[in-house]
């Protein structure tokens, strides 16, 4: 099986200590884009630091974010839980109803044009995972993507068999808000697909 991790671009010659944190704060910043539960060992890998170490600092941010390090300091609104897939930032259950209020917006808001994008990808790529849609749009879409699974337009559809990611499609209340009896009457994009001069001319090449 390919490792997942073996693309990741290392920080190289660059201890992490030489980073603003140190290692607390790379891990927390590469578990903040991941879009499903990594294990230590692959953190490590791309961080090239030792794997053990690696557990013991997520221990601590786990310990942290639980109020459980001995500051006094109450628990944060999100947590760092560990299971058999691995480790993965959440927001913690007692505050779902909070955050439902404010991805959905009371149901009745508007979708944002981001919401639109991503919704857009899902329909015509589906199934496509995170990083994917992410990739596409050039921003990450962790947040809209929530929102969409909220509002039931999309749902989860299964693993990519490659990254492991979990992968979205769209639902048949999407289909209904859409006026569409199934996905095959989606409009074609061809009509707003540039011709070959105009490409070329956008690219400032003569035809």
């Amino acid at each position: 099986m390919r490792d997942r991790m073996s693309d990741v671009e290392r920080p190289g010659a660059v201890a992490v200590e030489s980073y603003p944190g140190g290692l607390n704060s790379c891990l927390e910043a590469m578990l903040m884009v991941a879009d499903q539960p990594e294990h230590a060992r692959d953190l490590a890998h791309a961080l090239d630091v030792d794997e053990h170490e690696v557990h013991e600092a997520l221990t601590m941010l786990q310990r942290d974010y639980d109020g459980d390090d001995g500051s006094g300091r109450p628990a944060r609104g999100f947590a760092l839980r560990h299971s058999a897939r691995g480790w993965q930032l959440v927001s913690r259950a007692q505050f779902e109803s909070v955050v439902s209020a404010f991805v959905t917006d009371g149901q009745t808001a508007r979708l944002s044009q981001a919401a639109f994008e991503a919704l857009s990808i899902i329909a015509y790529r589906q199934p496509v995972t995170r990083a994917q849609i992410s990739s596409i749009r050039g921003v990450n879409s962790d947040g809209v993507v929530r929102a969409l699974l909220v509002r039931d337009l999309i749902r989860p559809d299964g693993v990519d068999p490659d990254s492991r990611a979990e992968r979205l499609s769209t639902t048949m209340l999407f289909l209904e808000k859409m006026g569409l009896e199934s996905l095959d009457d989606l409009p074609s994009l061809a009509p707003f697909m540039p011709t070959v001069g105009s490409a070329m001319q956008e690219a400032g090449e003569p035809r």
